[in-house]
């Protein structure tokens, strides 16, 4: 959604708005002046003379007297229902004038929070590299696979961050359908750093190649979000297995950790935004990564699932569509 695009909602809903206010406003004060009549009408009498001795003058039809009396209530009682329909009208109005800034927050606060937690991971990472080519460097040990390495997470790091932009103006990548193979190979390699200072090791399982619907950047983001839920949830010595099957029209991936399991929480709720488990992992959780993944898959037309945790571990199934 373009600049234009929002300043064209906003004027839409100026428009409605004003639209609003005035018929609603139109209709009181019209109700209220109708009422208004209808009780001067019910509460005139014929006009008596001075010397007439009490009776009406004839053919004087047309000349009726109103008591204040009767009709000052009336006009009071009309005002205050007028004033009350009126401010009820402008809470109205209110409420729909702010709703799309409401929205607009809730987007601003969504998009923050999510490219937060989409480029920790890949910082992370870039901060583990910078110290490990500082090692070397110090040992006079070569050090030109992990300059690579670090252009490599550099670059990844700018495809995230475009792909969020992308995502958040609601756009679709003109990239070819992904490689699952080519994904999850690049999203082992951008995790490395984080499950070798965890103590954990991945190994990848596949049957085929295998392509989906979704650009190849936004299925490596997401497949680090699984890997690294798993590796910070894994104990030290322990294996992660990422395991990738053609299962009917779709690409099955399931994430495998070592893990005590979800407690403390149900596992469909792990995909709640700030959602956590009373597990601790290694580093501090926000519950933003699995939400993310459950947001891209659905919107791929798949889905991601608990599909069994327990002491032993938990495993996390992420089904996406096969490309055509």
């Amino acid at each position: 959604m373009t600049v234009q695009d929002d300043r064209a909602r906003v004027r839409r809903a100026a428009v409605s708005i004003g639209l609003t206010v005035a018929v609603a406003s139109a209709l009181i004060i019209a109700g209220g002046v109708g009422l208004l009549l209808a009780v001067i009408v019910l509460n005139r009498r014929p006009e008596v003379g001075e010397h007439d001795g009490g009776f009406p003058r004839p053919g004087g039809d047309d000349d009726f007297v109103i008591d204040a009396d009767r009709i000052l209530p009336a006009v009071i009682v009309l005002g205050v229902i007028g004033v009350v329909l009126l401010a009820a009208v402008a809470w109205f109005a209110a409420r729909r004038s702010v709703r799309p800034l409401g929205e607009a927050l809730r987007l601003q606060r969504n998009f923050v929070a999510d490219a937060s937690h989409e480029l920790r991971t890949p910082l992370t990472a870039l901060t583990s590299r910078i110290q490990l080519l500082q090692r070397r460097h110090e040992r006079g040990e070569p050090i030109d696979t992990t300059l690579r390495e670090l252009r490599t997470d550099a670059a990844m790091m700018n495809d995230v961050l475009s792909d969020l932009l992308l995502a958040a103006e609601g756009g679709a990548s003109a990239e070819a359908p992904a490689s699952v193979d080519d994904a999850v190979a690049g999203a082992v390699q951008s995790v490395q750093p984080l499950a070798f200072e965890a103590g954990v090791s991945v190994r990848t399982e596949t049957t085929g190649p295998l392509t989906v619907t979704l650009p190849s950047v936004t299925l490596t983001r997401v497949i680090v979000a699984l890997l690294d839920n798993a590796i910070q949830h894994s104990p030290s010595g322990a294996e992660v297995a990422v395991r990738v099957a053609r299962e009917g029209g779709a690409a099955a991936i399931r994430i495998v950790d070592r893990g005590s399991g979800i407690r403390g929480i149900a596992p469909a709720d792990v995909f709640e935004r700030f959602s956590r488990s009373a597990e601790s992992g290694r580093r501090r959780s926000f519950g933003l990564g699995l939400s993310l993944v459950r947001d891209v898959a659905m919107r791929a037309g798949g889905g991601v699932e608990v599909e069994s945790t327990s002491a032993a571990g938990t495993t996390l199934l992420l089904r996406l569509p096969l490309a055509s």
